[in-house]
């Protein structure tokens, strides 16, 4: 089946069949930011965002994505030049293993061009579906506050 899908603001075709699941198409196109972790929509580590919606890859098929855009990691910036977010976490020891930061990152991502100013409690409801065995959470909500603040200033 031929897809059309805009990733990272670039427009792709792609020929798959149908029963592809999103995460495969995406790492097997070059996206390594998105995650195999669970395969059942529960880690968050395959998350992309997708029309503006988070979303877990390894649940939907490449082909739902047909005519929509979706947003990686890597369409967030890179090692020369960083989003935002990539810098607070990196500067908070938020990474840890790396394992979920993708994941952790574009939900931050999804939570503050929403809400510029988000409370602790909303952070917490926006990760939820992102786990993490190596923190407690806490570098991760100071690194997403530190970056709705450098955001706001940046407005």
């Amino acid at each position: 089946m031929k897809i059309k899908i805009v990733i990272n603001n670039e427009f792709k075709e792609f020929n798959v069949p149908c029963d592809t699941k999103l995460i495969d198409l995406l790492r097997d196109a070059g996206y390594k930011s998105v995650k195999r972790g669970c395969s059942t929509g529960d880690c968050g580590a395959c998350a992309v965002i997708l029309d503006g919606k988070l979303v877990n890859s390894c649940i939907l098929y490449a082909a739902q994505t047909d005519g929509h855009a979706l947003i990686t990691l890597e369409g967030l910036g890179d090692i020369n030049s960083p989003h935002i977010l990539s810098k607070t976490f990196a500067a908070a020891g938020a990474v840890q293993c790396g394992f979920c930061t993708p994941g952790m990152i574009l939900a931050s991502y999804a939570l503050l061009i929403n809400n510029k100013k988000p409370s602790k409690e909303e952070i917490a409801e926006a990760l939820s579906g992102n786990l993490c065995r190596c923190t407690g959470y806490e570098k991760i909500e100071q690194a997403v506050l530190k970056a709705a603040e450098e955001m706001r200033k940046g407005e």
